[in-house]
């Protein structure tokens, strides 16, 4: 059960004094981060949507991821590989920190001791979420009958993007070199994205943007960055470490204004983000 909202706001004051008391729980874990990059956004911005593998296990601090996000302020962000008590923690500090406040919605495919910590008869969760600060309705969350060597799935949500409404899928495919598999859970995607006439669907898809595996998803939407297409005609930026392109913001019948991929310490994946102008294609 999620904490009444008031709660939450005292456990969080509380844990940022004992924070303040004791100092950082873990090497290099900052309690405050630094002063936000020139021109941060100190609201949240009503059309940004941003998708972002944050990496486990990695050494990370959530007040870290945070701040990053903080940067940015998206309406909606997509988080990939995320444990519940981590999106906790980085709502938490958003809203404590940054004075951003966002609604969670989770899509969780495993109970991972390994990967999220707790005890082991009581694992953390482990998979997607969905951050927005406009309510979440309609929540579904679908694990993808192969996986893969990992338990994968999708979640999707209807929320508001720049005052309107949209359906907003987040998802996570198979590991690398598995397309038969990740051809499989594209198609499961692809069918459900096709019921909507507007839809965002953001994630980390393991697949470079001309792999056979994606195909269904080009049929339905573009990217939000018109020059990235599955096409030798296409520049598509890369968003991870190794230089290529894993991460997408695919859009149905909605306009992208300006996307950019931000590159971070903190997570082998770069941040992805794009504002939108919720319309109607002709």
């Amino acid at each position: 059960m999620v904490p009444a909202r008031g709660t939450r706001l005292f456990a969080g004051a509380v844990v940022v004094a004992c924070m303040a008391l004791l100092g950082p729980s873990a090497p290099g874990d900052a309690l405050f981060p630094g002063p936000l990059p020139a021109g941060a956004v100190r609201e949240v911005v009503p059309n940004r949507v941003m998708t972002w593998n944050i990496c486990n296990p990695c050494e990370t601090s959530n007040v870290d991821r945070a701040a990053q996000i903080a940067s940015f302020a998206p309406q909606v962000i997509g988080l990939q590989e995320a444990c519940g008590r981590d999106v906790e923690q980085i709502r938490d500090y958003l809203e404590h920190l940054h004075g951003l406040a966002y609604h969670v919605e989770y899509g969780q495919v495993l109970r991972s001791w390994g990967r999220c910590g707790g005890v082991p008869w009581s694992p953390g969760g482990f998979g997607q979420a969905v951050l927005s600060a406009a309510p979440m309705t309609d929540r579904v969350s679908v694990e993808y009958p192969d996986g893969g060597s990992e338990d994968r799935g999708y979640m999707a949500v209807t929320t508001l993007v720049g005052g309107r409404s949209v359906r907003v899928f987040n998802t996570h495919l198979a590991h690398r070199r598995q397309e038969a598999v990740r051809a499989d859970q594209t198609g499961v995607l692809a069918a459900e994205v096709a019921r909507y006439d507007r839809a965002i669907v953001l994630g980390d898809f393991n697949a470079v943007p001309d792999a056979g595996e994606l195909a269904p998803m080009w049929a339905l939407a573009a990217d939000a960055d018109p020059r990235c297409r599955p096409s030798q005609a296409g520049t598509c930026t890369p968003t991870t470490d190794w230089h290529t392109r894993f991460d997408y913001i695919f859009l149905r019948g909605i306009t992208p204004l300006r996307h950019r991929v931000q590159p971070t310490p903190y997570s082998d994946h770069h941040l992805l983000h794009s504002d939108l102008a919720p319309t109607q294609r002709a």
